[in-house]
Formats: structure tokens, C-alpha cells, sequence
């Protein structure tokens, strides 16, 4: 039996012409890749399966966010992690409502769906609530819900730190009024690393969580859920001289970000604030039409995240991209749009 490609789940468009040359599609650090986790990876020994309870490398994630290791859990990625926690929330609460943002990454919507889980339009009523700061596809910060003080004490938070270590601005609001002791933390470094093909992520469970939701996330766990090289890529993570590569790549992302806009606002895009190596930009008016325009430039080898999915149609999302990869979307847009008129 084969499955239609248009059957499957579809990730901000297919890939089946291959890997882009000019990705703009992936919030991955475009400063990247990092030397020392590029060394690291190259080090690895793949011959031989990883610690089962990885309990060296859950110490240095400990160590590292100065928890106790007890709350420190890997997983295979973040959506991953996200499955893994509703499966969980749904164990315990087969009825349970999800709260999430206006937009938010698909996968909390799609996890409660398959789970048979209603969603909540207020956090009074939730049992299960995501957070994500800063958030995609936006990359803005999350202001208070009006209704914050409403939530039930026994519901689970889940923050999603994805984009955390690549903001580019701003010290955030949700550090104002969140208490991050009370909520699951879920963090996936490889975006920040430039290495978005090394999937490898960890949650830092809140100091209020229960043995019984512990053992319940280990339990769900898959055999293994980190292969060698995801233990390589979060051992490099805890390290001061990767920390301090971050840091600086997020002074020439910085830099990048603010040619990146001027170049866009004059092609006529209107581009929404951001506080991040990433954008939501609405494109100017063309000919062709909007389906027919990202394929076309996909075809030249540029690839942008279409925002439909995330309830922006007309809209695209873009990472902060290297100057050359800047000019090559200015150029064959304009070009595009020659051709159209």
C-alpha cells in the first residue's frame, strides 16, 4: 500500500527537491554551524549504544540549570517531549482541555487532537497549558493572560525554551509574572547550535512535580531516545566555550538582523516586531499568486516557512540569514516579480 505525499503531515512545505541552498525556513543560528560541537560530533563514538539512563549527561544538564539531576529527562526531540507530556496530562485526565497561544508551533494542537483533547479558551478551564517565550512563528514574548491568576493549581505548564537562547533583544516579559518552578521546561539547543539536523532535547521538570509524573514521562520514553551524537551535541551544550560561541554569534545575528530588515522593508514586505533571529514578514503584493510564488522561489533555491499552518496565511517566516543568502532572495524576488508583472 503507498501513502500519498499529500496525506502526510506537511512541515511549512515539502523537501522533496532537497536541501535549499538559501534556507530561510529553519530558525537555525545562520552563524553556525559551532566548531566545538561540529569537533565534539566528529569524536563520537557510534559504534556503541549510549548510557540507557544517560546518567553522566543528565548531571551536566543539572549542573548546568542548577536543578537537581532527579529533574532532568531526555528525550528524542522537542516534539518529542511534547508528545511525551501529553500523553501523560491525557493518562491521568482522559477529558483534559489544552490551552494554548493564538499561534503556536502545530504540534500542541495536533498532540491533544490524537489524544482526544478539547481545547480551552480560557486558562480557568485548562489542564493542560503551553507556553512558549520568545514564541514561534513571532518571535515575541508573551504577555500575562488576563486570566493567569485563574489557573487551577493542579494544572501542567509546559514553557517551551526553543528560541530562548536566540534572542536577540529584550529580557523578556514572561520572567516578570512566571514562576518557572511550577512549569516543565522543555529546551532543544540544536536550533541555537546551527545544527538543526542533530535532533536532541531534555525537559527540566518543575521542583513541584510528583514521583508518579516522573516515572510516568520515563515510562513513555522510547528505548534509548538519544542516540550518540544527540549525547555529544547536549554534553557540548554545557560547556563555557560553546556558551560563549553563542554569545557571540548573537552580536553578528544581530548585525545580520538589521540588514536582513532593511533589505525586506524595501522590497515592500511588511515585517512584524520580533525579538529574535527570526521574522513574520507579509510580502508585497505579486502576479503570480501566492502558492505559485513560493514554489518559484523555492525552485531557485530559496526556501521560506509559509505561516498558513500557524493561522497567517499570506504570511512567511524567515530566519535571519548570512548577507549573500540576504542579496540572493533580493535579487530572485525582484527577477520573480519582472516575470510576473
Amino acid at each position: 500500500m503507498t501513502i500519498r505525499e499529500d496525506a502526510l503531515p506537511v512541515h511549512g512545505g515539502s523537501d522533496a527537491l532537497g536541501a535549499a541552498r538559501w534556507d530561510f525556513s529553519t530558525n537555525s543560528n545562520a552563524s553556525g554551524p559551532c566548531p566545538q560541537v561540529v569537533q565534539a560530533l566528529a569524536q563520537t563514538d557510534a559504534t556503541r549504544y549510549p548510557d540507557p539512563a544517560y546518567v553522566a549527561l543528565r548531571q551536566q544538564l543539572a549542573d548546568h540549570h542548577g536543578v537537581a539531576v532527579e529533574r532532568v529527562l531526555v528525550g528524542v526531540s522537542g516534539s518529542e517531549l511534547i508528545a511525551r507530556i501529553t500523553a501523560c496530562v491525557a493518562a491521568q485526565q482522559p477529558q483534559a482541555r489544552v490551552w494554548m497561544p493564538p499561534h503556536h508551533y502545530g504540534d500542541y494542537a495536533t498532540q491533544a487532537m490524537l489524544h482526544g483533547l478539547q481545547r480551552s479558551g480560557t486558562l480557568a478551564q485548562a489542564d493542560l497549558v503551553w507556553l512558549c517565550a520568545p514564541g514561534s512563528p513571532l518571535g515575541q514574548d508573551m504577555a500575562c493572560p488576563d486570566d493567569w491568576t485563574q489557573l487551577p493549581s493542579q494544572a501542567t505548564v509546559v514553557l517551551d525554551c526553543a528560541y530562548a537562547p536566540l534572542q536577540l533583544e529584550g529580557a523578556g516579559r514572561l520572567a516578570d509574572w512566571l514562576e518557572r518552578d511550577r512549569v516543565w521546561q522543555i529546551w532543544t539547543p540544536n536550533k541555537s547550535l546551527g545544527l538543526c539536523g542533530v535532533r536532541a532535547a531534555y525537559v527540566i521538570a518543575p521542583g513541584i512535580a510528583s514521583v508518579q509524573q516522573l516515572q510516568a514521562m520515563w515510562w513513555r520514553a522510547p528505548s534509548w531516545p538519544l542516540g550518540a551524537h544527540g549525547v555529544a551535541l547536549l554534553q557540548a551544550w554545557c560547556e563555557p566555550a560553546v556558551q560563549d560561541w553563542l554569545a557571540a554569534s548573537l552580536e553578528t545575528l544581530r548585525d545580520w538582523k538589521q540588514q536582513q530588515l532593511a533589505l525586506l522593508q524595501g522590497l515592500g514586505w511588511q515585517c512584524l516586531p520580533s525579538l529574535t533571529n527570526f521574522l513574520v514578514c507579509q510580502p508585497a503584493a505579486q502576479a503570480m499568486g501566492w502558492d505559485a510564488m513560493l514554489q518559484a522561489l523555492r525552485a531557485e533555491g530559496i526556501k521560506l516557512r509559509d505561516c498558513a499552518s500557524f493561522s497567517l496565511p499570506g504570511h512567511v517566516r524567515l530566519c535571519v540569514h548570512e548577507p549573500a543568502a540576504q542579496q540572493a532572495l533580493q535579487q530572485i524576488w525582484l527577477r520573480l516579480q519582472e516575470v510576473s508583472a
